[in-house]
């Protein structure tokens, strides 16, 4: 019993410092933070493709780095708390999707090296000195969602030549509103349309902007860039179709809930990118020495079935061009 008692005794005290030395090999590791305007499910493609680039220069999560996620779910007040709760918690890079949290890490931190998503111009949003040389603790991947405006309603009225009012949704509260909505409106001048603004920031709103069509009865919509119009994509594309109003969408998710068409930057690819330049900075690269990353890889997707049930006919050179879901 002696033998016994004493033989439990060492292998406890031999298996004791595994758990400890599991522990400590965690807190050893480093911590990317990861803020998002948006939430987890919506983000899952992007999020693999973050973790892909950041195996391209030897980090796997849970093996030899931990990410934090934190996500607004498109609660764009809660952003602020989240960029500082990752400051506090010493992350040692942050990487954010979508300007608003961007402009929250920014204001959390300006010595914690900040990687961004973001659609707009970072230079001409503060957020960086120039696109070749940053400057700061931010640098990251624009995805151009605000300066492919006037080709996407160009796009729109391809499928819908007829068309001569176009309504555009815009959420007043999110990410450079006024630099879109001024963009789309000189491109409609352009193109010879009227337009009608409808603002939504939550689903009562988008409800509310869908009822107007009864009234106003317009041609064609333009869903502006937005996450939380991302994460309301299936009301979104819902209400078009009962409404029977052709509409033009930001990103591949709409076209495959059933939206006609989007236009946009691939994000899988630009989130591969951050998580290449996050591995780097991880390995002592500065954010001020890293250059801004511009979009160059574009996807046209149209969802077949959707036009045909509007009664659309897609041109020839549009068919060829895009991305087609039948």
């Amino acid at each position: 019993m002696m033998r016994r008692r004493q033989f439990i005794t060492l292998l406890g005290s031999a298996a004791a410092p595994w758990p400890l030395a599991a522990r400590a090999q965690q807190q050893a590791m480093p911590v990317v933070g990861f803020l998002n305007n948006a939430s987890a499910w919506e983000y899952a493609a992007m999020s693999a493709a973050f973790r892909q680039g950041l195996s391209e220069n030897g980090y796997v999560e849970g093996r030899n780095v931990i990410v934090d996620y934190r996500w607004a779910e498109g609660h764009y007040d809660r952003l602020p708390a989240m960029a500082g709760e990752l400051v506090r918690r010493q992350v040692a890079v942050i990487v954010t999707g979508g300007g608003l949290s961007a402009f929250a890490a920014k204001a959390a931190s300006e010595t914690v090296p900040i990687i961004f998503t973001i659609g707009g111009d970072p230079v001409q949003l503060g957020l960086v000195g120039s696109l070749n040389r940053p400057g700061g603790n931010m640098t990251g991947v624009s995805v151009l969602s605000v300066a492919l405006v006037a080709k996407r309603l160009e796009l729109l009225r391809e499928l819908v030549p007829a068309a001569t009012r176009v309504a555009v949704l815009v959420n007043p509260a999110g990410p450079a509103p006024e630099t879109m909505l001024r963009d789309v409106e000189a491109a409609a001048r352009a193109m010879g349309l009227q337009v009608q603004v409808l603002n939504a920031g939550t689903s009562q709103e988008i409800n509310a902007a869908f009822a107007s069509f009864v009234r106003e009865r317009p041609d064609a919509l333009f869903v502006g860039p937005d996450p939380f119009f991302v994460s309301r994509r299936v009301q979104l594309v819902h209400l078009a179709s009962r409404h029977a109003v052709p509409a033009a969408y930001t990103q591949r998710d709409y076209a495959e809930a059933g939206g006609l068409m989007s236009y946009g930057s691939n994000l899988s690819d630009a989130f591969r990118q951050v998580g290449v330049y996050t591995g780097r900075i991880l390995k002592g690269a500065k954010p001020a020495d890293l250059p801004v990353v511009q979009a160059s890889k574009f996807e046209l997707v149209i969802n077949h079935e959707t036009a045909r049930m509007l009664g659309l006919t897609v041109p020839d050179k549009l068919l060829v061009a895009a991305e087609v879901i039948e």
